[in-house]
């Protein structure tokens, strides 16, 4: 897969499950894993070495890629990308170079059933458990990147690890002072600088450092918009005990602007294909005292270049992604004696982000008027002093604010491991992880100029832009106030002993999380909903001859709809997950190994903000966690020119959570859509016919099958059993071949194939299967042997095949009717990101 067998085989680990670079390249979830690892490597007679490659013997599936690979792809490019080579990995990338982010799933688990991780820190929110792969460190900086298929490692600090984990790790500084420099442009007007300085060792003490920092902009490849980056990443490096130990400390900061990509349905692919996106141009009504502007009839030009009546909701400068991310991140080794070692990685994050957002808001606007609001017997809106938002003296206008759902999140964590070796052939280890997420989600509306362009990107948060303040004096307009804490604390046990002279492993583990959501909800919230109403209008409990008893209320001037008043509530989930996994060398090329593993995800934020009044009580509609069992078998066999690997699964998913219809409590909620059975093989073949040519190649079939119909309306069913998982394709494969044409001249071809996945959960749409072509080609100038020159070109998707990518789905896309005509699933409109067409880009990078 790359030039020489050594970087095949590290690329291929999809192929040859396990294979590592080198003792530092153990890319488990945290240092306690990664020393694990090299404790059992170092401690048997074992595994064999191919050109600096290790073939690792772990009792479980295991896919390690590292920098050799990843600098083949497209610099800068998400790691989540650069994985789209492991077997059961599918990774649908909402634009070419990665700044748009996109959906990950591995053997039919989305990203936020996956732990993922950086030096093992939990990246998931802590909210939804979404990955966001447009914010993770630079490419250059990544030196190896991990994806375990189905379990995770014991000590994985996650509440939302049903289905395996991956995780990238950063590289360490170098030993000479060395600087590093690359540029890229590509199509889309795409242009890129990274830079770097390792410091080489320094003091006394031989510490290291790096520095880097990176920029990258470019525009959408359809519609009007530009995505771009800042980054910066340093790391401090220490060396202890001769080596054999270290302390680190890792910063990284990131900052992105980008304009959403406005995504097709099915539907509107078929009218209009890849031109449909966002408004091009929104011109607001000109203020005019005296007289009413309705900024829903905005003058706009649309995607085609029509001009059209209509309000800003689709402008693209409204539909924005901003964020600010940082961490840091600590890591400790330390061999107390020979046989007993301490690690401890301590990590703090910051977020601030939203998803962009629009409303025509009416000046006289319920929550504008607040105390000052006026109703009738029927608590209908019929006066009271609202809020001139346009500045043109009256208070008769609908105007268009810019209403982004922003999330501050404060997240300390810790991850430490005490490990005893007690011989050559046994270990043990206790592993505690603290996880503790302050997650603030406010929606403080902001305002916009005359074309529509907000004047904070942050609308009106605190030190960011300007409040829509209340007639009243006494708030601000917003659509959400709520404050959660996300808290983990998790022990685990593992221990592996080798037997038979090394021949068999057998690796026990067990986790227990200890998980609790802390709820604090500052709204007002609609009962039997998530809906919530931010306000100080006056609070009622009687409207005409109703009279609540209950402990809900009425509020002035919003009907008869009940409200539970701003409330506070607990939720606890921990449970005791068996880790197990045993590897057996029967023959010297021939191996094979088994594991079990038992997952947990908690139920969302999201989720437990839904509320309903049963009596006098607060209730959450929402079921059990998620959980898993999970059965892995394995076969490798080992030649010094060839890998392959053949491994198949079985996951038994309970209490899967959908949005489905309760037909008790006669809403639509968040709830379990039961047992899912999940099987398939993952297959694979790396192998080197001559030293300058090396092929490397995999396929995977996934089974996944939902057990029970989902309740719909009117007491009836939605016939979702014996229905495929959506986004999840049957059939997926991947091809490289990479050649050495001269000592300085490499190339490389890869394919990846798709097949059909259906978009909602009835499997009545689906999107067409696909394969893409990517090739890639780099010089090694020779005229400057002292240093490493090198010019890439690189093409994706080189046939320019059109084809749908990361899928929003739902319920159904057709109406679902029961024979007598009652409606039991009204139709939904499930969403597609369309698959970016042919890119070039050519690199220029310079190490001295």
């Amino acid at each position: 897969m790359t030039i020489k067998l050594s970087r095949a085989l590290c690329a291929s680990t999809a192929l040859v499950t396990g294979l590592l670079v080198g003792t530092s390249a153990f890319a488990q979830s945290t240092t306690g894993s990664s020393t694990v690892e090299e404790l059992v490597v170092t401690g048997n007679t074992g595994p064999k070495s191919l050109d600096g490659v290790i073939v690792q013997t772990a009792p479980k599936t295991r896919t390690t890629i590292d920098q050799e690979f990843i600098a083949r792809q497209l610099p800068g490019q998400s790691i989540a990308a650069s994985l789209n080579m492991v077997p059961g990995y599918n990774f649908t990338n909402n634009d070419a170079y990665g700044n748009s982010g996109g959906n990950i799933r591995v053997r039919s688990f989305d990203c936020p059933r996956i732990s993922f991780q950086w030096d093992g820190m939990q990246l998931n929110d802590s909210g939804n458990y979404a990955c966001f792969t447009n914010q993770v460190g630079d490419s250059e900086i990544v030196a190896t990147a991990d994806v375990a298929q189905g379990t995770t490692d014991v000590d994985a600090p996650s509440a939302s690890s049903t289905g395996g984990s991956i995780n990238y790790t950063t590289k360490v500084p170098t030993k000479e002072f060395s600087v590093v420099g690359s540029g890229q442009l590509g199509t889309d007007n795409f242009r890129r600088g990274y830079a770097e300085v390792d410091s080489g060792e320094i003091g006394p003490w031989g510490t290291r450092f790096l520095v880097a920092g990176s920029y990258t902009k470019y525009d959408k490849f359809k519609g009007p918009g530009t995505l771009e980056k800042d980054q910066f990443n340093a790391r401090i490096y220490q060396p202890l005990n001769d080596g054999r130990d270290f302390a680190s400390l890792a910063f990284h900061y990131n900052r992105n602007r980008n304009n959403f990509y406005n995504n097709p349905s099915l539907a509107q692919y078929r009218q209009f294909g890849y031109a449909f996106d966002n408004d091009q141009v929104c011109n607001r009504l000109a203020p005019v005292a005296g007289t009413a502007q309705n900024e829903n009839n905005n003058n706009i030009i649309d995607f085609l270049g029509r001009s059209l009546t209509g309000s800003c909701t689709n402008y693209y400068n409204l539909r924005i992604n901003p964020s600010n991310t940082a961490n840091i991140r600590g890591q400790f080794k330390y061999h107390f004696t020979d046989n007993l070692i301490l690690t401890v990685d301590p990590n703090f994050q910051y977020v601030l982000a939203n998803g962009g957002g629009f409303t025509a808001v009416p000046e006289t606007d319920g929550r504008l008027r607040g105390k000052n609001i006026v109703t009738n017997a029927a608590n209908a809106n019929v006066g009271g002093a609202g809020r001139d938002l346009n500045g043109d003296g009256d208070t008769l206008d609908t105007v268009t604010l810019y209403t982004p759902n922003n999330t501050n999140t404060r997240r300390y964590g810790l991850n430490a491991s005490l490990i005893y070796k007690f011989n050559e052939n046994n270990t043990f280890r206790l592993a505690y992880a603290y996880d503790d997420a302050h997650h603030r989600q406010t929606a403080e509306n902001g305002f916009v100029d005359s074309q529509g362009n907000p004047l904070s990107v942050f609308g009106g948060k605190d030190s960011h832009g300007d409040k829509v303040t209340t007639a009243d004096g006494l708030s601000f307009l917003r659509g959400r106030d709520r404050k959660s804490i996300a808290r983990l604390n998790m022990v685990a046990a593992e221990y592996d002993g080798r037997f038979l002279d090394d021949a068999l492993e057998v690796r026990l583990g067990v986790r227990a999380p200890f998980f609790k959501r802390e709820l604090n909800q500052f709204c007002y919230s609609a009962d039997g909903t998530s809906n919530v109403l931010c306000t100080t209008q006056p609070t009622l409990t009687t409207v005409g001859t109703t009279t609540l008893t209950n402990g809900n209320v009425f509020i002035a001037g919003q009907g008869t709809t009940q409200y539970i008043a701003p409330y506070k509530a607990t939720k606890k989930y921990d449970k005791v997950l068996p880790n197990i996994g045993v590897d057996y060398k029967f023959l010297e090329n021939h191996s094979v190994y088994a594991s079990f593993a038992q997952g947990l995800s908690a139920p969302k934020t999201d989720n437990l903000y839904t509320v309903k009044r049963v009596g006098t009580e607060i209730t959450n509609p929402v079921a059990k966690p998620e959980t898993t069992d999970t059965f892995d078998v394995g076969y490798r066999y080992t030649l010094p020119n060839m890998q392959a690997t053949l491994a198949a699964y079985k996951t038994n998913f309970k209490n899967r959570i959908v949005s489905s219809f309760d037909p008790d409590l006669g809403i639509f909620i968040d709830r379990n859509l039961g047992s899912v059975h999940i099987s398939g093989i993952d297959a694979g073949l790396a192998f080197q016919p001559a030293e300058y040519l090396t092929y490397t190649a995999n396929v995977s079939y996934n089974r996944s099958i939902v057990q029970r119909d989902t309740p719909g309306n009117n007491g009836l069913l939605i016939p979702t059993k014996g229905k495929r998982l959506v986004e999840t394709p049957k059939w997926t494969w991947f091809q490289r071949v990479q050649w050495d044409i001269t000592e300085n001249v490499s190339f490389g071809a890869q394919a990846k194939y798709v097949g059909e996945r259906y978009s909602t959960d009835v499997n009545d749409e689906k999107s067409k299967e696909y394969a893409t072509v990517d090739l890639d080609v780099r010089w090694n100038l020779p005229f400057m042997e002292d240093h490493k020159i090198y010019v890439q070109g690189n093409i994706t998707n080189v046939f320019d095949d059109k084809y749908l990518g990361s899928i929003s789905s739902v319920s159904n896309a057709t109406a679902i009717l029961s024979p007598t005509g009652a409606v039991i699933s009204s139709a939904g409109t499930a969403r597609y990101a369309l698959g970016a067409p042919r890119t070039y880009q050519i690199t220029l990078h310079a190490e001295f």
